[in-house]
């Protein structure tokens, strides 16, 4: 018996609607159509599906990337990092059978974590690597992923690192070390072999010694600031043509700024900030026109502030407080206003032209008088000399305003009382005098 005619079109349209959805289909699950229809007889369904052999899950399952190397993903469970979809976490190549990891960050751990040498030695392919905030023991990294590595970050991680062992990872083009203690005789021996080395950040990790005098030309970023360093900045750092941020704020460093400065000409941000430099600054600077943000504060810098500071367009952030800067500041209301900040307080020899700018702007030092010397000492620190004097500077103060009352007022006293005494004398003679006539 033929079956009817309409039941045979509903057949070949449902045919036709699963071999599209199979074929456009992402995921192999959806190669095989849902069972929707439990009314239908076995034996049509089978003829519905034989005209649709031609979808087929290898192409499917090469648009997905390669799982994750079964190796890799140990050694991650061993470090106690989820290693599920690694490779949605972490930046993976694409490698066949299997992918490898190329970069990790690790981040707030627990300080019971260890890292075995065989689970780091699993991940060979690292090729950043980063620690943040996990103060866990010291590592020994295997030698095949030290050279492996292009970047190394630690943060306020592995409690303590030596200069011996960062100096292992030689083909490093970004190095950052911060809040860690390094205990290294100097910064050379811990660059001085990476050659690739384009930024470099070691602050606030206690390293001792001297600026190194040769520094890699290909750096854009050098950052040294906290530490123990002391002096002079070698002028063999203005060879660095490619250098746009250099931070050495918070160390020991004497002596002058390089004269040489101004080669510098990609130089973006500079902080010289608490050290003991002295002298001025080098008129070179005048030549870097894409500077964006300078600290010179807290040094012994003398001289007039240079007037080239309001000829860099570029400048948002200016700070020359606490120096010895004398003379009068050389900048105007619409100088100031395209700063973003300016700080000069703590510069007891400068002074500002009343004329030009407000004392509304409090910049905390005094205006000038005609010979462009300061005229008084700031408000706030009359205020606060006053009021720091102690019981006794004012009992002697006291004393030496009424000797000096005294000094001033005591001849009018004695002529007075010279005057009170002959007058009662006089008095007396002419009481007496007519009281012995009155009698005789």
């Amino acid at each position: 018996m033929r079956p009817p005619l309409p039941f045979l079109f509903f057949l070949l349209t449902t045919a036709t609607i699963t071999t599209v959805t199979s074929a456009g289909s992402t995921k192999p699950t959806k190669t095989l159509p849902p069972t929707s229809a439990p009314t239908s007889s076995p034996t049509p369904r089978t003829r519905a599906r034989t005209p649709t052999p031609t979808p087929t899950p290898t192409p499917v399952a090469s648009s997905h990337p390669s799982p994750l190397d079964p190796k890799q993903i140990r050694a991650l469970q061993s470090l106690n990092v989820p290693s599920k979809n690694a490779c949605s976490l972490y930046k993976c190549d694409s490698s066949k059978p299997f992918s490898h990891l190329l970069s990790l960050r690790l981040s707030n751990c627990s300080d019971d974590i260890s890292l075995s040498s065989t689970a780091l030695k699993s991940l060979s392919s690292l090729q950043n690597l980063s620690f943040f905030n996990c103060p866990i023991a010291p590592i020994h990294f295997p030698n095949d992923l030290s050279l492996s590595l292009l970047s190394f970050s630690c943060i306020h991680s592995l409690r303590h690192l030596s200069g011996v062992f960062l100096s292992r990872f030689v083909n490093l083009t970004d190095l950052t070390v911060t809040n860690v203690p390094v205990n290294a005789s100097g910064l050379y021996v811990i660059i001085g072999n990476m050659h690739k080395l384009r930024s470099v950040t070691i602050s606030n990790a206690n390293v001792t010694g001297y600026i190194p005098r040769h520094l890699h030309s290909n750096l854009t970023h050098v950052d040294f600031s906290g530490n123990q360093l002391k002096g002079k900045i070698p002028t063999s750092i203005t060879l660095l043509e490619n250098l746009q941020h250099l931070n050495l704020s918070s160390n020991g460093l004497n002596g002058e700024i390089p004269s040489s400065i101004g080669d510098l000409i990609a130089l973006k941000n500079v902080s010289l900030a608490s050290n003991s430099l002295s002298g001025s600054v080098p008129e070179s600077m005048a030549s870097l026109t894409d500077m964006v943000h300078l600290d010179l504060s807290s040094n012994q810098l003398n001289g007039t502030i240079p007037r080239f500071f309001s000829d860099l367009k570029k400048l948002r952030y200016l700070n020359l407080q606490n120096n010895n800067f004398h003379g009068v500041l050389p900048f105007n209301a619409s100088i100031l206003e395209k700063l973003q900040m300016f700080k000069v307080g703590g510069n007891t020899n400068l002074c500002y032209n009343h004329t030009v700018l407000s004392s509304k702007l409090k910049l905390g030092i005094a205006p000038c008088d005609k010979h462009g010397l300061p005229m008084s000492p700031p408000p706030a620190k009359d205020n606060s000399s006053d009021d720091s004097e102690n019981d006794s500077s004012d009992d002697d103060d006291s004393g030496d305003d009424s000797s000096q009352k005294e000094h001033h007022h005591g001849p009018n006293k004695v002529v007075l009382g010279l005057a009170i005494g002959l007058s009662s004398i006089v008095f007396l003679i002419v009481f007496v005098v007519l009281l012995s006539k009155w009698c005789g």
